[in-house]
């Protein structure tokens, strides 16, 4: 499956942008999970979960837990525990209709990081996973398409209650982030547009 659609390379080229998105996809994205992505996910207490009804109507929920409670089982399946919650059953219930999913797992502090992972998601009532589990009333098994590390550059710092340095200001110039400047992708970053 492409990565962009007509939508995506409209802006793109409206914005000369479409060398460095392809080039970011090249060296970027791929469809299983690595030790380090491993790591960086079983090391959060939290994500975000993005599903959609059967008529595309976009829902974004938080989904949080004990550190480790989204675990990487094998390079090709992720999978998370459903608590107790208010009943609405928004996320499953789209699950259930729309197994496409989009999960971003971020990081914030002085180290900020963050991981984009779309795929499909199935529901397990009977999963052998779940006694590791306390509390599960469900597992959520997701098999990732794309896996795509994103820039952090716009995450705060709320621990030291300090903004990310690379949020505009009027009057100042931008500050870029080291990856533009970079051998891999200096060749295919476009000028900023004012």
């Amino acid at each position: 499956m492409p990565m962009f659609h007509n939508g995506n390379r409209d802006l793109q080229d409206a914005f000369g942008s479409r060398a460095l998105a392809d080039r970011l996809v090249e060296r970027l994205r791929r469809s299983e999970f690595t030790d380090d992505d491993k790591v960086f996910i079983e090391s959060l207490e939290y994500f975000f979960l993005a599903t959609a009804n059967p008529i595309g109507q976009p829902d974004c929920s938080f989904k949080g837990g004990p550190v480790g409670f989204a675990r990487v089982i094998e390079p090709s399946l992720l999978v998370w525990p459903d608590y107790d919650g208010n009943g609405m059953f928004k996320s499953l219930g789209n699950i259930a209709i729309n197994p496409s999913v989009g999960l971003l797992f971020i990081r914030m502090g002085e180290q900020p990081k963050r991981l984009r992972v779309n795929g499909t998601a199935q529901i397990v009532f009977d999963d052998p996973l779940m006694d590791q589990f306390a509390g599960a009333q469900a597992l959520i098994r997701v098999t990732p398409v794309d896996i795509f590390p994103n820039c952090p550059r716009y995450i705060p710092d709320p621990a030291a209650a300090k903004p990310s340095p690379y949020i505009p200001h009027e009057g100042t110039p931008p500050v870029e982030p080291k990856w533009k400047s970079s051998d891999m992708f200096k060749d295919v970053v476009p000028p900023r547009k004012a």
